[in-house]
């Protein structure tokens, strides 16, 4: 059987770590296609120990309920021994959130005579908002870089921080992420039902501090305030003054919510926005974020703040509706609600685009053929099969 390994920050706790979401969906279509699969996260990891806080061993076991194929060994990283994670491996993919001294000690037992393809995984904005930390990951025994947009890529080539990269773009778990609800009808293999929407609006965001809170205030709570929109919105780190101004606005906050959670949440509601971070807007053309890929995979119409779609990874103005104003996300909004019909049919192209191109088995997919490319073996064939 063909072995994958996985070092990442948390599988367990998608705790304000997005990046649980996308890797969630690649172990899962991985396990699909008869791969064995190991996963390895730190013990201490911030985000279980602040899901943990937050819901307790509940929350854990929750993910478990979810996910029931999914498990991963938490680990002290520099006790770990890498002989034994690592025996027997065909593949390894090293996010980057882990810490660099581990990312160093895997590469040098690549060099030692490891037989399997390691590749390192970015899926953040840092390579432009802290150039130092990315620079310093010692790469030089990888045989990659998977980076989930062409500017990223390029700039690991261009400052020399990796010897070759790839672009793998984030996408959506369909397995989980599909139309529910008031959007059911989308969905051949639902259950046409007659449910009506709990709210016009939802928005399913943690705070940005300086990332992104005056986008909040200007993209989401003032459009509310000024559409009277029932709304409602889910995430966590929200300060005082925050939670206060949502309130104010009329706006419901509805707390931490898991991800696995976000299709019943979307399907209580007619319409979604995407308010992306600063950084991606200002910096990273190219690069959505993964919120994109699983509002339009569960069918919700989506009003989205401009960022550059620079990789044509979709059809703004029929995928979803592209925005660049606060005055301009109150008109489509009001637009969208007064048109359910125009609505339906940019969900449902939407949704059509996500299931054509941006799944987790397209991108296991391109994974396999990254892996042609660098080298053809036994994992290329056995991925095959």
């Amino acid at each position: 059987m063909t072995r994958a390994v996985l070092f990442c920050h948390s599988l367990i706790s998608d705790w304000n770590h997005g990046n649980a979401h996308f890797l969630r969906g690649i172990v899962s279509e991985l396990l699909a296609r008869g791969l064995e699969v190991r996963v390895f996260e730190p013990y201490d990891a911030w985000s279980v120990v602040n899901l943990r806080e937050e819901g307790g061993q509940e929350a854990v076991d929750d993910f478990h309920r979810a996910y029931p194929q999914l498990a991963s060994m938490r680990i002290v990283p520099e006790l770990l021994d890498l002989d034994d994670a690592l025996d027997g491996a065909d593949l390894v993919i090293v996010h980057e959130w882990n810490d660099h001294p581990l990312v160093e000690r895997i590469g040098r037992h690549r060099a030692r005579g490891g037989r399997y393809t390691l590749l390192f995984h970015d899926t953040h904005h840092r390579s432009v908002s802290d150039e130092s930390a990315m620079g310093s990951y010692d790469l030089q025994h990888y045989d990659g870089v998977l980076a989930f947009g062409d500017v990223i890529r390029e700039r690991y080539l261009a400052h020399g921080w990796a010897r070759r990269a790839f672009t793998w773009h984030e996408a959506a778990d369909i397995r989980m992420f599909r139309p529910s609800g008031v959007h059911s009808r989308l969905d051949s293999a639902a259950t046409p039902g007659g449910v009506e929407a709990e709210w016009d609006l939802i928005w399913i965001g943690n705070w940005g501090d300086e990332e992104r809170a005056a986008e909040i205030a200007e993209f989401l709570i003032r459009p509310v305030r000024d559409t009277g929109f029932r709304a409602r919105v889910h995430g966590v780190r929200y300060p005082a003054d925050a939670l206060r101004a949502l309130g104010e606005a009329g706006l419901e906050y509805g707390g931490w919510l898991p991800n696995y959670r976000a299709p019943a949440a979307f399907g209580q509601a007619r319409l979604t926005v995407h308010i992306p971070r600063r950084p991606y807007v200002e910096a990273l053309p190219g690069v959505p974020t993964i919120r994109v890929f699983e509002a339009l995979a569960c069918g919700i119409p989506l009003v989205s703040c401009w960022w550059d779609d620079c990789e044509g990874l979709f059809e703004p103005g029929r995928d979803f509706l592209l925005i660049g104003t606060p005055d301009e996300m109150a008109r489509g909004l009001r637009e969208l609600r007064a048109d359910p019909e125009w609505a339906s049919g940019m969900a449902a192209h939407g949704l059509r685009t996500i299931r054509a191109r941006h799944t987790c088995a397209h991108r296991v997919n391109e994974l396999f053929d990254i892996i042609t490319a660098l080298k053809d073996g036994p994992i290329v064939e056995a991925m095959r099969a």
